[in-house]
């Protein structure tokens, strides 16, 4: 018996060398199955002579490949049949085979199996690798498709499968034969009576048709354990076409790895593929999509079903990510729905990529949709198709949604992987809850999660979104300490901060900072650079800023040229703006509509309204249509100077173009409307905002009060902040000025003075506008003292007088100084003084009616005088010696009293019609 093995298992061993003797790479791997074969269990290394006993047709989880090495003594029927899966894995454990070597096999267990019936054996394995249903076509036309040898056999019963082989030299046609597989209930009847028309003619051949023997399966089984053996006689290739081939594929997968981005060495690479197949095609398919190329991943995908390759849902799913990528869902969505028809299935792959596409395009809906979809088709979910949803929700504010989704996550028992904290991030960032974005830091260190810059960029994004730039340095430092270097984003963002406090010296710090470092600063950088320059009025450096970039071999965009286009514009300077814009062109760059907005912008905001509008004919004539923002700005222009009627022009003209109305173009109109003093105007356009559900916002009810309070009507005014406090609109600082200069307007000193009080209690300290109106409206009241009183008060809180301040206080003290006491007197001293320190010089209209209020008070001069002519222009005295040789007769005294009381009003009103602007910097921010 032990001779019968060994000489058995010796002549096993024979036979793999001769196989392999007539090939060095077989030969190499011969070796190696010798020296593993000396380690592992004999078991595990059966024969391939030997036969197993029959067995019962498994139903269900294949057995346990570990089960023999965990009881070694178990009985030859409780050993499984030879699995490639379990010669697998015993392969991967050698290691542990020979650290913990397994006791030999009896030997009768051997003997038991090789003196069994060879017929049974066979007959066993014969049955166990034949499919049901399958049948073997021979002596087809090498013609023929695979739907016309489906038509002809479906007569059978349905058909599941239609399996054609290919030919080795034309792709485009077949071997000769091939395979059908019958399926449903009646599989197996159908595949009978199929071999009863063996022999029937079929477009001039006579076909073969068996049953499926499974000798085919059976031979690739057999070839797929030698190979994990090392004891295959086909480790090399039959002939140099396969050899060939498996190099071009290697190539290609090469340079996949490691060149991504030379897309013609890709391509070439995959060119040379002679009759690629399945894989190759995947694998281009998902090379363009992760580029966004939809067009050429598509063309991939056609060339494939042309040469007959079906697409598996591997093949499927790079396409609908390649649409994804190119933010394409209605074609995605096609693909989803030609997968449902041909049956294949969606993998939980595939739903994160649809979930994920329709987040990157703002529809959570549609992503929520998806998401359901796949939780109720697929078994489990995992944290990739949790993250998207939860980015979809964040980034529509949706945080209530996003916070579910992740405790639905904990619930599932899915770890919460660092990318979702990050999301959960931005999305508070988003919203601006400072509160909860410290808190899922806090908790991301807790889980044991070592912050990385991401993470720290979204706390620096955090800060400079909420105002708080001290913050995001101390974030900064943070990093530094953690040994984390800043990446070119959060510098970008703190330059960023930086430009939006207007602090120059600062950023260009943090730049000298980042030259430091050793980073080369991005087209992003530059234009922050750039946009500095622009606000310290540096306009050469940031032309020549541009002319670095190029020489760096960055190519400038759109956004590049628009802040020096801007600024030229907004100086009046159209022709060097103009200039800039030829510039812009000649570097490549297309002009859009946001280029066109930053002309238009900077001529309504000098008033040129008609400039403004002719660059509307410059934009049709470059094909580039307006949009919202366009016909805002211009409506905001005409707004300014009170121009009702080309308000709702512009107004029309944008719902025309079928452009959508928001809260910002009603904005305008109503802007317009209370600067022409039109209200019921203005309250015909809130009563459409209400018919389209569009909210009045704090801006809406600001223009309105301002409305009022330039009629002088407190009431409506003070109705309208109370409509404010019952439906939770915000009350700030704008409110409440707009309602004290009503109550100036109206002469009620002491409701304004009530307003202030109210104003404090409610957390909101006055500014120099709200002092300035309040100043105004004691000067019109002639009370001199409660004016210079309350500029006491404002120079108490820390706030600096201004020209208009000075303007209104000034006018208001010496138009009373004749009759008031001695006080008035010594407070124009005061402020004349101050005005002198701070250099503030009035215009010549101003110095004309002081001096007239002067002449009142000291006939011949005097210390006053002295001291306010300290504040009048340089040619003051040319202009005093013209007017008094020349126009001797103007100084009339009955005349001058009538000018005095004209200077006077003109003045004041002028001095107040700057307060009342103060929605200026309100509209600038909604224009951009």
């Amino acid at each position: 018996m032990e001779a019968a093995v060994s000489s058995l298992s010796s002549s096993s061993c024979s036979g793999c060398r001769w196989n392999n003797s007539s090939n060095p790479k077989s030969l190499r791997h011969s070796r190696k199955s010798e020296y593993s074969s000396s380690s592992s269990p004999e078991h595990l290394r059966r024969p391939k002579t030997l036969s197993t006993p029959p067995s019962k047709p498994v139903t269900s989880k294949p057995p346990n490949p570990l089960r023999i090495l965990r009881n070694p003594n178990l009985p030859p029927s409780a050993v499984p049949s030879p699995n490639p899966l379990v010669t697998h894995l015993s392969n991967k454990l050698w290691l542990s085979g020979k650290l913990n070597p397994a006791p030999p096999q009896p030997v009768d267990a051997i003997v038991r199996v090789t003196v069994d019936e060879p017929g049974s054996a066979n007959a066993s394995q014969e049955n166990e690798f034949r499919q049901t249903g399958k049948i073997f076509v021979g002596n087809l036309p090498v013609w023929i498709k695979k739907d016309q040898v489906a038509e002809y056999f479906r007569q059978f019963g349905p058909i599941s499968k239609v399996i054609l082989i290919k030919g080795h030299n034309e792709i485009d046609n077949n071997a000769g034969f091939g395979f059908v597989i019958y399926g449903g209930p009646t599989a197996n009847s159908s595949a009978t009576k199929a071999v009863e028309f063996d022999g029937v003619e079929f477009h001039g051949r006579i076909l073969t048709v068996k049953l499926d023997d499974g000798r085919r399966s059976k031979g690739k089984m057999d070839e797929r354990e030698s190979w994990l053996r090392g004891t295959s006689d086909m480790l090399g290739h039959n002939s140099g076409w396969y050899g060939e081939r498996e190099t071009r594929r290697s190539d290609l997968q090469t340079i996949l790895d490691t060149q991504p981005e030379n897309w013609q060495a890709v391509v070439s690479a995959f060119e040379k593929i002679n009759k690629p197949s399945r894989k190759e095609f995947g694998l281009m398919i998902n090379y363009y999509a992760r580029r966004g190329d939809m067009h050429r991943a598509r063309g991939t995908f056609e060339n494939m079903r042309a040469r007959g390759i079906e697409p598996s849902s591997h093949v499927y799913t790079n396409l609908i990510h390649a649409y994804s990528v190119g933010r394409d869902m209605d074609e995605a969505l096609s693909c989803v729905r030609k997968m449902k028809e041909e049956g294949v299935e969606l993998t939980l792959v595939t739903y994160s990529i649809i979930v994920g596409g329709f987040a990157k395009i703002g529809n959570p809906e549609a992503a929520d949709h998806w998401f359901f979809e796949a939780k109720e088709t697929l078994p489990a979910l995992n944290a990739i198709i949790y993250g998207n949803i939860i980015y979809a929700h964040c980034q529509k504010r949706n945080m209530n949604r996003a916070e579910a989704l992740v405790q639905q996550m904990e619930e599932a028992g899915i770890d919460i992987p660092m990318s979702i904290y990050h999301t959960m991030m931005d999305g508070y960032t988003i919203v601006g809850d400072e509160v909860k974005s410290i808190i899922v830091f806090n908790r991301l260190k807790e889980c044991g999660f070592t912050p990385s810059v991401i993470t720290y960029g979204c706390l620096i994004n955090l800060y400079i979104k909420v105002g708080k730039i001290h913050k995001a340095m101390e974030v900064s430092k943070m990093m530094k300490l953690a040994g984390i270097q800043h990446n070119m984003k959060t510098y970008s963002m703190v330059i960023n901060g930086f430009l939006k406090l207007k602090d120059w010296a600062n950023a260009f710090a943090v730049f000298e900072d980042l030259v430091k470092d050793g980073m080369k600063p991005d087209v992003v950088l530059y234009n922050n650079i750039i946009t500095a320059f622009c606000g310290m009025g540096n306009m050469e450096r940031a032309i020549q800023t541009i002319k670095d970039m190029q020489k760096e071999k960055h190519r400038p965009t759109t956004r590049t040229f628009m802040p020096i286009i801007y600024t030229f514009a907004r100086t009046g300077d159209m022709r060097r703006a103009l200039e800039i814009f030829d510039m812009m062109r000649r570097s490549g760059c297309v002009p859009t509509v946001h280029t066109f907005n930053a002309l238009i912008v900077g001529l309504v905001e000098k008033r040129q309204m008609e400039k403004a509008v002719s660059i509307l004919d410059e934009m049709s004539l470059a094909g580039v249509s307006a949009n919202q923002h366009t016909y805002t700005t211009i409506m905001h222009g005409y707004a300014e100077l009170g121009d009702t009627g080309k308000a709702f022009e512009y107004f029309t003209k944008h719902k025309e173009e079928g452009l959508e109305v928001d809260v910002y173009t009603f904005e305008a109109l109503l802007k317009a409307c209370c600067k022409a003093g039109r209200m019921q105007s203005a309250l015909a356009v809130t009563r459409e905002m209400a018919a389209r559900k569009i909210p009045r916002n704090t801006f809406v009810y600001n223009i309105l009060i301002d409305g009022w309070a330039r009629r002088g009507d407190v009431w409506e005014a003070a109705d309208l902040m109370q409509q404010m406090k019952q439906e939770n609109v915000k009350v700030d600082i704008h409110t409440y000025t707009s309602l004290v200069n009503a109550c100036c307007k109206a002469g009620d000193m002491l409701w304004a003075t009530r307003t202030i009080k109210e104003m404090e209690a409610a957390g909101i300290k006055p500014n120099v506008k709200t002092y300035t109106t309040l100043i105004h409206g004691w000067a019109r009241a002639s009370l001199p003292e409660k004016a210079l009183q309350c500029y006491e008060e404002m120079k108490a809180a820390g706030l600096k007088p201004d020209k208009a301040v000075f303007h209104c206080l000034m006018t208001s003290l010496l138009s009373r100084a004749t009759v008031a006491e001695e006080h008035v007197c010594a407070g124009i001293l005061s402020v004349s003084r101050e005005m002198i320190e701070l250099q503030l010089t009035v215009d010549m209209g101003t110095a004309v009616h002081w001096s007239r209020c002067l002449r009142k008070i000291e006939r011949t001069g005097g210390e006053l005088t002295e001291a306010l002519q300290q504040t009048f222009p340089p040619d003051w005295n040319a202009h005093r010696s013209f007017t008094t040789n020349e126009n001797s007769h103007y100084y009339d005294q009955d005349e001058t009293e009538d000018n005095d009381s004209y200077h006077h009003h003109h003045s004041l009103d002028s001095g107040i019609e700057n307060q009342d602007d103060f929605h200026d910097e309100l509209d600038n921010s909604t224009w951009f």
